[in-house]
This record gives structure tokens, sequence and C-alpha cells, in this order.
């Protein structure tokens, strides 16, 4: 006689089978992408391999997971360039599975980021389904693989990790497991600046939930089955990762609490409340052939800013609402990198739901139609993009 699975076996089975949909779709548009990209690229003579896990943030990503903190490139301007900059999760990861598989460490972080933007776009099926229905995650996973700037999924890069470790918080969030979305919030604060998105939603939706229950006095149940110290808890969990590893930078480096803002300032990276940002748009007016790149830099602030208030309008819970408002304020309000600001809003998912229940309105066959007709414009976007300029 075979013993019956566990109740955690069991549900984990069934959420896989319920978000399968969504992960093979995810799947399929990634390694469209990934052909095309190999295919580009051997045409233009150049390694795919080495585009995705060798350029860029990936290298410094492999000298952290390799060396460790300390290496820095001082430029001619001055201007100093520190590896302490990079949050340690990634690095991290890839020393792991460096030091127990024959990969190297530059396809570890391609293999981590494999793994985890599955996870991610398994998070946001995840989030979507419990707030407008399966339907709509099952898109909004979609949504966000043709994305044009898709292909950072398959990076050596961040993105990915952190979008799974946040929608996946997020969600705990959502459905009252509050521990582990502390726990997650935490582990995202050790991947990426943004992590403060995480924490901020996180604590906005602990705090709405503790007056809510003081408004009415503790005799409205609640709907989250929690305890107020698992919550209060998680909001001090929440933002160990972010606050630990920036608190290490500035005993490092000799700069007390805000010594990790100096490092950003070696980049030339910092927050001015998009100033740097509008009067980089705003030079590009100042000639015809640029001035359609400032128009469609507009038009991209104007989307952007404008899926957020459809975001409000449909009634997402304020944990989303809050991190997504905090992902695209730090994305469009960074001073430096601004070809970058696409890459950076990859995090910023709630955006997406609008378009995904949209989709999700649609005949399966026209809006499979409509998903894969973008998915090909993104797969050849990404491999233009990555045989160019790419991701700074």
């Amino acid at each position: 006689m075979t013993e019956p699975d566990s109740p955690a076996a069991t549900n984990l089975a069934g959420a896989l089978r319920r978000a399968a949909p969504a992960l093979l779709g995810y799947a399929a548009v990634r390694a469209l992408g990934l052909v095309t990209l190999a295919v580009w690229s051997a045409a233009d003579g150049k390694s795919a391999h080495r585009l995705l896990s060798g350029r860029w943030d990936s290298l410094w990503y492999v000298r952290v997971a390799e060396l460790g903190y300390g290496y820095e490139v001082r430029l001619p301007n001055g201007d100093v360039h520190a590896n302490l900059a990079f949050f340690p999760l990634l690095p991290w990861l890839e020393r792991i599975v460096h030091a127990v598989t024959p990969l190297s460490y530059a396809d570890a972080g391609l293999l981590v980021s494999a793994v985890a933007s599955l996870a991610a776009a398994w998070g946001i099926f995840a989030v979507a389904d419990h707030v407008h229905g399966r339907r709509a995650g099952v898109c909004a996973a979609l949504v966000w693989a043709v994305l044009p700037v898709g292909v950072v999924q398959s990076m050596a890069y961040s993105e990915s990790l952190f979008t799974a470790l946040a929608a996946w918080s997020l969600y705990a969030v959502l459905t009252g497991r509050w521990l582990m979305a502390g726990l997650l919030a935490a582990l995202a604060g050790l991947t990426r600046p943004v992590g403060v998105a995480v924490v901020a939603a996180l604590w906005v939706a602990a705090v709405t939930s503790f007056v809510g229950e003081r408004r009415h006095g503790g005799s409205t149940p609640r709907t989250d089955g929690a305890r107020p110290w698992r919550r209060a808890l998680s909001m001090i969990i929440a933002p160990l990762g972010a606050a630990g590893y920036v608190l290490w930078v500035g005993h490092r480096t000799g700069g007390g609490p805000l010594g990790y803002l100096d490092v950003q300032a070696g980049w030339r990276n910092g927050f001015d409340g998009g100033y740097a940002f509008g009067r980089f748009v705003a030079e590009k007016f100042t000639s015809f052939p640029s001035a359609l790149a400032g128009a469609a830099l507009v038009a991209g602030v104007v989307l952007i800013l404008s899926l957020y208030v459809t975001c409000v309008r449909q009634g997402q819970p304020p944990a989303l609402l809050v991190y997504a408002g905090v992902v695209v304020a730090l994305a469009l309000c960074a001073s430096s990198y601004f070809g970058s600001k696409p890459r950076l809003l990859l995090p910023a998912f709630p955006l997406l739901f609008p378009p995904a229940r949209a989709l999700a309105r649609l005949r399966t066959p026209r809006s499979a139609m409509i998903l894969g007709g973008v998915a090909v414009a993104s797969a050849a976007y990404g491999a233009f993009w990555l045989n160019g300029s790419g991701p700074p």
C-alpha cells in the first residue's frame, strides 16, 4: 500500500498544475528569444553565451562571486566604480552553484537566472490569479515574458531573482503568510536596492491590517488567519536584508550609515526626483532626429503612469500599488544610466495586470495570436539590442 501524499505536497502539485499554462507559455517565449539571439549573434560573429553571461553587470557579479568585495575601477575622470554597488545574493548563489556543480561562475549565474525567471513567472501568475483570476494570471506571466527587454530575464543579471522574491513575498502578504513574506522581503533586499519597495509594500499592508482590526475593536475576525505578532515580526524581518548590507558597506568604507550612497555616487548614480532624466529627455528635442527618440521616451513615461492609474482604478490591493509605485519612482528618478530604465522597470509587474485582464477577456486563439506576435517582435528586439548597445 502506498502512503498518501502529504497535504503540502498535494497543495504544491495542485498549484503547479494550475500554473502550468503560464509556466509552459513563459518557457516557450524565453526559448524563442534565446534561439533568436543565438541565430542573430552567430550571423553577427558574436557569442550569444558571452552576451548573456560575460558582459556588463554580469561581469561585476562574477567578480564578486569569485573574488569577493573590494574590486574597483578608477576612471580617467576621477569616478570610482566599486563592486560594493552590487548587492550580494546573486553572487552568493553563483558561488554556491559553482561549488556544487562543474559550472563556471558565469554559467552558474545563467542557471540561477533561468530558475529564478521561472519562479518569477509563477509568482506573477500567483499574484494575478489571486487578484484577478486564472486567465488573467496566465496572461500576466506571458505579458511579462514578451516585454521588449524581456531578454534580460535570461541574462546573468539580478532582475529575475529579485522579481521572483518580490512576487512571492507579495503573494504571501496577500494570503496572510506574514513570516514567509518578511523572509522573502529580506532576501529581496539582499538582491537589489529596490528591495525597499517590497519592504514598503509589506509595511503598508501590515499597518492597514492592524488599523482595520483596531477600528473594529477586534470584533471582526481576521480574514488572513494570522496572529498580530506574526505581522509585527514580519515588519521587523523585512528590512534586515537591505539594511544589513547597506550598514555593512558603510562600515567597510568608513562612510557610516550613508556610505552606500557614496559608493553609488562613484557610479554617478543617485536619486534626484527625476531632474536629470527630465533634462536628458528635454535635450532630445534640440534636433529633429533625436526628437523622435525624445517623443518615444515621453510616450513611454506617459504609458507607465497611465498603467499605474489604471491599476488604482481597478482596485489593486494597496500592497501591489505601493510596490509598483516605489519601483517606478526609483527607476524614473535615478540620476544616471538612462538607458537602463526599461530594465529597471522589469520588476514592476503589477503594471502589467491591466493589459493582462484585457487579454484574458478575449477568446484564447485571439489572445494567443496577439501574444505570439509580440513575442516574435520581442525576440527580434532583444537579439538586436544585445548585439548592439545592450543593457549598461
